[in-house]
């Protein structure tokens, strides 16, 4: 096994650092206290070749390997989560399509998403179903050569700036299995029917979208499903060991960022008549931070090396990787503010922004009890 990184992937470690302090770190506080998404910035990533990481070469992308995106998230969160999470995250969705698309449908989907023309979602989650998607209630009947798709998602990513989504829908209720019966179709906003409620008030990550999705009656042509009839459901879970290692990667990025802000702080604030870093009690805490971090990176790394090279413990290393680098997101974050005393308590310091943008890692794309879950299961055999 060797993840070491390339001298190529130094350089676009170094070149997405660069582009996040340089055109990210000036916006970042204002654009999380108005909750607002950044569409210029996305225009200048898309000009600058930062948009669509993992989207085929032949498809405008830029064809990175799971470890190369997990690089580009971990260097744009350690710069601003929000806005980072905008960013990494104009093509949520697009894997079932590259992975199960027709030609057709990815050369009409994936291409907008690479060169800055589109930004999509994936539709999964529901009022009543999170951690539990065999729960979905979203129906999807076909009445001639059409989808007809009523349903409310909640909680989706882009949900009220996203061009088009990938909606699991429940297609054939009388499916035997309880895993079975699922079909994923691509819905376009501009759809009668399609409305999109932006959610506000969220405790962190304000500058990325989030909005409830209700689909009235919503109409699309068959063509538009993707993948096979009725394997949605398990078409979707071979997703998870990449989505979560960029959950992972996240983490990373984020325990990162307030570590260097908390290092720096330790240098510059006095107390006493000497730099607080002089302090036993403060140095310890950036011990554990570091080192904290750098496991969380390691693991993230093997966890997004395997999903190219190996089927190896793959689910169990994703799950492993996500839980505990969520983990120490929200650890180091904390011990980031405990380091600023008061002044990490506002806004004029960058670490109150990470400490509430930490706690999302542990929610999203499975909560940390659910990869606990994962874990052990795979850990006994069980399947799911």
């Amino acid at each position: 096994m060797d993840y070491a990184l390339s001298d190529e992937q130094r350089q676009i470690r170094d070149e997405v650092r660069r582009f996040a302090e340089n055109e990210i770190a000036p916006i970042a506080g204002e654009y999380d206290r108005e909750e607002k998404y950044p569409h210029d910035l996305i225009d200048t990533a898309a000009e600058m070749g930062m948009l669509g990481a993992s989207i085929p070469v032949e498809y405008g992308g830029a064809g990175y390997s799971t470890l190369e995106t997990a690089l580009v998230i971990e260097e744009l969160f350690a710069v601003d989560p929000g806005i980072g999470l905008c960013v990494s995250s104009t093509g949520f969705g697009s894997e079932a399509i590259r992975e199960f698309g027709t030609d057709e449908q990815k050369e009409e989907y994936l291409t907008p998403l690479a060169n800055g023309d589109a930004i999509m979602g994936a539709a999964i989650s529901e009022p009543d179903t999170g951690s539990d998607v065999s729960s979905v209630s979203t129906r999807a009947e076909k009445e001639g050569d059409e989808w007809v798709i009523d349903g409310n998602k909640m909680w989706i990513t882009n949900g009220s700036v996203g061009d088009f989504f990938v909606v699991l829908c429940k297609t054939d209720p009388d499916a035997e299995g309880r895993y079975n019966g699922f079909s994923q179709i691509i819905v376009e906003a501009d759809r009668d029917g399609f409305t999109a409620e932006k959610i506000t008030g969220k405790l962190g990550i304000r500058a990325s979208d989030t909005a409830e999705l209700l689909l009235d009656g919503v109409r699309v042509p068959e063509e538009n499903l993707l993948g096979t009839r009725g394997a949605g459901f398990l078409q979707q879970m071979q997703f998870f060991d990449e989505t979560r290692t960029g959950v992972a990667a996240q983490g990373v990025g984020i325990a990162k960022g307030a570590l260097e802000r908390a290092l720096d702080y330790a240098k510059e604030r006095e107390q006493f008549g000497r730099p607080i870093g002089d302090f036993q009690a403060i140095q310890h805490k950036l011990a554990d931070m570091h080192t904290t971090t750098e496991a969380a990176r390691q693991l993230t790394y093997k966890s997004a090396w395997s999903v190219e090279n190996t089927d190896e413990q793959l689910t169990t290393l994703a799950s492993m990787a996500k839980e505990y680098a969520s983990k120490v997101a929200v650890d180091v974050a904390d011990e980031a503010v405990q380091i600023h005393g008061g002044s990490g308590y506002v806004d004029d310091f960058d670490v109150e922004r990470f400490y509430r943008d930490a706690k999302i890692t542990q929610i999203y794309e499975g909560t940390s009890e659910i990869q606990k879950n994962v874990i052990a299961r795979e850990l006994l055999g069980k399947g799911f």
